[in-house]
C-alpha cells in the first residue's frame, strides 16, 4: 500500500458490523469511514474523496442496488470501486449486482480477511503499472493503459475498474483464445469466484460498450467450452 492510507467508505447500518470492521480495516492501515445509510453515505461521497466503496445492498432508506445504478450514472462516482456486501448470496443477486456496475460481492456472513484481501485487490488496479503508457488501438476502439481509459470513436467508455482490467487482458492477447482460469490468472488474483458466472457478465457488459452496432463483427468471441478470444482486426472485419 501507499504511504498515504487508502480511503474506505463503509455503508451499512449494522452498528456492530461496522465497528469491527473499521476497527480491523484501520488497522490494516486503511482511513475508514462509515455511514449508517444511504443518505448519510451519499452526503459523505460529495464532501469527500474516497478510494473504495463498501456498500451494502439492504438498507433502511433504500437498496443498495439503485445506489450503485446511480453511482454509475454519475461522472464524480463513475469510476469509484464499489464491492457490495449482502446477506443475499444467490447466484443471481450477485449477476444483478456485478450488471448494475459492481467491481466485486461478497455474501454475509464473511472473514474480514477476505474483505480484506478483496479490498486489496481491487485498489491494486488503481495503481498504474511502471511504463504503462502504451494505448492499443483497434479500428474504432483504442485503450489507454496509463489513463485506464477505453475509447469508441473517441468518446470514454463507461467501464468499472474490473471490466476495464478485463477488457486490457484479452485484448493484449488478441486471437489467442484465453480460459477463465488463465483470465482470472492474468487479473492477479482477483477475488471473484472463477466458477461462477461473473466472468460472463462482464464480459456482456463490455460487449455492450465495444459493440454498440448491430451490423458490425463482434470484437470479443465466446468459444464454447474454451473460453473468450479477443478478435483480432481480420477476425472481426471477417465476422467470425
Amino acid at each position: 500500500m501507499s504511504a498515504t492510507p487508502s480511503k474506505l467508505l463503509l455503508i451499512d447500518d449494522d452498528a456492530r458490523l461496522t465497528s469491527m470492521l473499521s476497527d480491523y480495516l484501520g488497522a490494516a492501515g486503511f482511513e475508514v469511514a462509515a455511514a449508517a445509510s444511504l443518505a448519510a453515505g451519499r452526503e459523505a461521497l460529495k464532501l469527500e474523496h474516497f478510494d473504495l466503496l463498501v456498500l451494502d445492498l439492504m438498507l433502511p432508506d433504500g437498496d443498495g442496488l439503485d445506489f450503485c445504478r446511480a453511482l454509475r450514472g454519475d461522472a464524480q462516482t463513475r469510476r469509484l470501486p464499489v464491492l457490495m456486501l449482502s446477506a443475499r448470496g444467490e447466484p443471481m443477486d450477485r449477476i444483478l449486482g456485478l450488471e448494475l456496475g459492481a467491481d466485486d460481492y461478497l455474501a454475509k456472513p464473511f472473514e474480514p480477511r477476505e474483505l480484506q484481501a478483496r479490498i486489496k485487490a481491487l485498489l491494486r488496479r488503481l495503481e498504474p503499472e511502471a511504463g504503462a503508457d502504451e494505448v492499443l488501438r483497434f479500428g474504432r476502439l483504442e485503450i489507454d493503459l496509463a489513463a485506464r481509459m477505453a475509447r469508441l470513436d473517441g468518446k470514454p467508455c463507461d467501464f468499472t475498474g474490473h471490466q476495464f482490467d478485463l477488457l486490457v487482458v484479452l485484448a493484449q492477447s488478441p486471437g489467442r483464445v484465453l480460459s477463465r482460469d488463465q483470465i482470472m490468472d492474468a487479473l492477479k488474483g482477483h477475488p471473484l469466484d472463477a466458477f461462477d458466472r461473473s466472468i460472463d457478465v462482464h464480459i456482456s457488459r463490455i460487449r455492450a460498450l465495444i459493440e454498440d452496432d448491430p451490423k458490425s463483427p463482434r470484437r470479443v468471441l465466446t468459444v464454447r467450452g474454451a473460453g473468450y478470444v479477443f478478435a483480432r482486426k481480420q477476425d472481426a472485419d471477417g465476422g467470425s
